[in-house]
């Protein structure tokens, strides 16, 4: 049963898409740029539309036939030298600006060698804007009636959206001017850097169609650059060349003088759709293609670049300008955004300068410029692999993990190439005859590239509302206007005017006119008129205090809820004041955070650079450390056969001369031997005849058998055990000295081995005494003792390491039934591993012989035969043993004490 693991967060689960089986290949284009010289050797040359053809340059590499090799490479469409950038976007860009206001992402990048035209391609020059200029003016043309005010919409920092209220964005935007210390980006063309003025004409203006009416739209660029596989963001406020102390953790400056602090790098990180973005990076709203534009030549001022030796402005980094577009539908009523997190569409189009590769030796780098070209090729070099994996993948079904990690581009547009969005690659190539072998390598990138089929991005979802809201609330208030003005709509009135409406609203005064003093008819009528107006007048006096007063105690009741609220408010104000405390301090702290990360990551960055290093020296000693001891393996084999060679060349003399000792040995041996025999015949004949002599003096004693002639004398070991067989030359061989059966035998000497000699002092050597435990005890008198001796039944190497010999106590049958014992002995070798090696040098012979056994000398009475055939007893004649000779082989067993057949030996005449 499987224990579920404890304190480990569970991985968020994937965003769920629709499936979509249908797959666009990558769009490559290719565009030659022209010669810069009309003596210049051209390599390149345009057939058709879609194909171009390479010749290789004179004195550079020929086919088997002597001639030029020829190759062609086909495209989407191939761009001559003539073709305008306005041509040139229609065909690239203005497709993915057309996904892009539609709501779905795109990417396109220029591929190339250094000084092949790329950011001449991507930005342009005044009077001839590239592909990036063009596209923003056709997303500012396309929405510029529909764009939200700035700051409704918000970035989040997570690589999402969110939509705020007017109130708010109307609060953010007086925050914002109020903290604005420079004056707003001016829009106007007249204002605009006259490096980037005149990008685009008027009549090259172009237009989305099918735009979304019903939505409001906002645009967010952000401008970035890999530069030796680390992200920087071009459009942060901090200049590199700032001059501020660096500060250790402890808040105390490291050092007093103050040094360069160079930008702090930043990241890669996944959201929760598990898209990849650069976490940190600055992310500007702007409101037209001028003020974009704007921004980004502010971020491309920065941007590294080095004259080199084929460039004068050559990119050192991979820039990276995204544009974002953010829209949300309107709500029912057509008036106000909808305020729904999830109803906001992001859209993106990245459009990427990559640097160009390059060689070292043909641009004269030097320093950190190769550094910054091996960083270069490395990054395209992983790009180049994941896409030969890619289309591995789709070709063959393999399931191979494609290597986005290895570098900071291939990580950062992983989604595209994983089907969030179509990609387009612009190959830019000079036709220079000296760029020929980097074109080559190029056109066959680009080529294989067009065979990896990227999946196509879904359609967003259409909102529930009715479509044409925007245009009807947009009539209904125009309507709505038109009636008011008719109507006279509500005006502002100063105070006469309303007297002049209350006077108004009184009975008019009559017709008087005064012709004489003493006219009784019209002064009354006028008092009568006046004294109405009056009464009336009191009337709506009375009538406006009484309203008075109830709107005064309105008021007042109104004062009393308001100061009741004003309470409650100024105590939620409290409370959100402290919140406010709160929620500032665990700011601080988020902030203190972040610089912890960073500062952490950027020490893991370090860590890192310094592993690789460690490891790259690791690797190269360890290559030098196999060298060295494959050598020495050489030497040592080559040592080793010599020693051998030499051993056995020692080995074949040591043998031979060996062997020649043996046989002249032996031969003088045996020759002492024979005349040792013969004597003792001769001995043995006159003994008799002596013995004979004195026997015919005296009677003859009754018969008894002597000892000599009943038993047989004990014969000792040494005349018991015959001459041993020669052994390997290796081994050195002890020959024990031959004794004679008679009665009274000579003295002799026994050779002695120079090499084993007996005459060592007592106890100065320790034996190993090998008896094997499947022995038997034969219950001599005689046994061999060894002293100073280690008994074992199994030879082992604690025991030999303590001793210096070694003896072997081996029994086996003899021809004659009887049981023979050998002392097989040898001297402990060390050797040169640590262990022990045994060397034998002889061997002894222990054998037992029974009184059963008939002697086999013959008695010197015995007489001859009556029938004259001779027997044994005719040995004991003189005459006939003086004239019979043995005759032995070199190495033979044979001896005094055994039988032999006589040969007779030749008289002479």
């Amino acid at each position: 049963m499987n224990k579920q693991a404890k304190f480990k967060t569970p991985r968020r689960p994937p965003a769920k898409r629709p499936p979509n089986n249908q797959k666009d290949p990558v769009g490559v284009y290719c565009r030659v740029r022209p010669l810069g010289g009309e003596d210049e050797e051209c390599c390149i040359e345009v057939i058709s539309s879609t194909t171009i053809q390479l010749h290789a340059p004179e004195g550079f590499k020929i086919n088997r036939n002597g001639e030029y090799k020829e190759t062609q490479y086909s495209f989407k469409k191939v761009f001559g030298v003539s073709v305008s950038q306005l041509e040139l976007f229609e065909h690239v860009a203005k497709p993915l600006v057309d996904d892009l206001i539609h709501g779905k992402n795109g990417l396109l990048f220029t591929y190339g060698v250094t000084g092949s035209g790329k950011t001449f391609t991507m930005t342009g020059c005044p009077g001839q804007g590239g592909l990036l200029p063009r596209s923003l003016d056709m997303i500012f043309n396309t929405i510029g009636p529909y764009q939200a005010k700035r700051y409704v919409f918000k970035t989040d920092d997570k690589n999402g959206m969110e939509v705020q209220c007017e109130v708010d964005a109307l609060l953010e935007r007086q925050r914002r001017e109020s903290n604005l210390s420079v004056p707003k980006t001016p829009s106007s063309r007249q204002k605009i850097d006259p490096e980037i003025a005149d990008m685009i004409k008027t009549e090259d203006a172009y237009k989305a169609d099918g735009v979304d009416e019903d939505s409001s739209y906002s645009i967010f660029v952000s401008y970035i650059e890999i530069y030796n596989n680390y992200i920087y963001d071009l459009l942060e406020e901090s200049q590199e060349d700032a001059i501020k102390p660096k500060w250790n953790g402890g808040g105390t400056p490291v050092r007093q003088n103050a040094e360069l602090m160079p930008p702090q790098s930043k990241t890669l990180r996944e959201d929760q759709n598990h898209n990849m973005y650069v976490a940190g990076c600055m992310e500007v709203e702007v409101k037209s293609a001028e003020e974009a534009f704007q921004v980004f030549w502010r971020g491309q001022k920065k941007r590294k670049v080095a004259n080199t030796r084929l460039n004068r402005e050559s990119s050192r980094s991979h820039s990276v300008f995204i544009i974002k577009l953010a829209q949300a539908p309107l709500d029912a009523d057509g008036d106000n955004i909808l305020q729904d997190k999830n109803q906001v569409t992001v859209s993106q189009l990245c459009l990427v300068d990559l640097a160009g590769s390059e060689r070292t030796g043909r641009t004269g780098a030097e320093g950190t410029r190769i550094r910054e070209a091996g960083n270069i090729n490395q990054s395209l070099l992983n790009l180049r692999t994941c896409i030969e994996i890619l289309r591995e993948n789709q070709m063959c079904g393999t399931n191979k993990m494609v290597p986005y990690r290895d570098s900071k581009v291939t990580h950062l547009f992983k989604n595209y190439f994983d089907g969030e969005g179509k990609v387009r690659m612009v190959v830019c190539v000079n036709p220079k005859a000296d760029d020929y072998e980097e074109t080559v390598l190029v056109m066959r990138f680009a080529e294989m590239t067009q065979e990896v089929e990227v999946a196509r991005p879904v359609d967003r979802p259409i909102c529930g509302f009715t479509p044409g809201r925007r245009h009807r609330n947009q009539a209904f208030k125009e309507e709505l206007s038109r009636k008011l003005e008719e109507r006279g709509g509500p005006t502002d009135k100063d105070v006469s005017s309303a007297i002049n409406y209350v006077g108004l609203s009184l009975p008019p005064l009559p017709f008087s006119e005064l012709t004489d003093p003493h006219d009784d008819i019209t002064l009354p009528r006028l008092i009568e008129a006046l004294q109405n107006r009056h009464r009336i007048r009191e009337m709506m006096i009375e009538d406006y205090n009484k309203a008075a007063n109830l709107m005064k105690s309105k008021l007042q009741e109104v004062d009393s809820n308001l100061i009741s609220k004003d309470n409650v408010i100024h105590e939620q104000n409290s409370k959100l004041a402290e919140k406010d405390k709160v929620i500032q301090s665990n700011k601080a702290e988020i902030e203190r955070l972040e610089k912890k990360t960073k500062m952490q990551e950027h020490k893991i960055d370090i860590l890192q650079k310094t592993t690789k290093i460690y490891e790259d020296d690791k690797r190269s000693l360890h290559n030098e450390l196999e060298t060295r001891e494959q050598r020495l393996q050489r030497e040592l084999s080559e040592k080793r056969r010599m020693e051998q060679r030499l051993h056995g060349m020692v080995s074949d003399t040591q043998y031979k001369w060996e062997k020649e000792c043996e046989r002249r040995v032996n031969a003088m041996q045996l020759e002492m031997q024979n005349k040792l025999w013969v004597k003792d015949e001769k001995l043995k004949q006159l003994k008799a005849i002596v013995a004979d002599n004195k026997a015919s003096d005296r009677p003859n004693p009754p018969p008894r058998q002597t000892q000599t002639q009943s038993q047989p004398k004990p014969q000792t070991q040494s005349q018991l055990q015959p001459p041993p067989k020669p052994q390997r030359p290796s081994r050195e061989e002890r020959l024990p000295a031959k004794r004679s059966a008679s009665p009274s035998p000579l003295p002799t000497t026994t050779p002695v081995r120079p090499l084993h000699r007996r005459s060592r002092s007592a106890g100065g050597e320790k034996w190993v005494d090998h008896k094997p435990s499947s022995n038997l005890d034969l219950g001599t008198v005689l046994q061999p003792v060894i002293p100073n001796a280690i008994q074992v039944s199994a030879p082992n190497e604690k025991a030999l390491s303590k001793c210096d010999r070694y003896v072997l106590t081996h029994q086996e049958v003899a021809s004659d039934g009887e049981i023979q014992t050998k002392l097989i002995k040898g001297e402990v070798i060390k050797t040169r591993g640590g262990g022990q090696a045994v060397h034998f040098t002889d061997i002894e012979t222990l054998k037992q012989e029974l009184t059963a056994v008939p002697s086999r000398k013959r008695k010197s009475s015995e007489g001859v035969p009556a029938n004259g055939n001779q027997s044994d007893g005719a040995w004991t004649d003189v005459e006939t043993r003086c004239s019979v000779a043995v005759e032995m082989k070199s190495g033979s067993n044979m001896g005094p004490g055994y039988e032999h057949h006589g040969i007779t030996k030749r008289r002479k005449p």
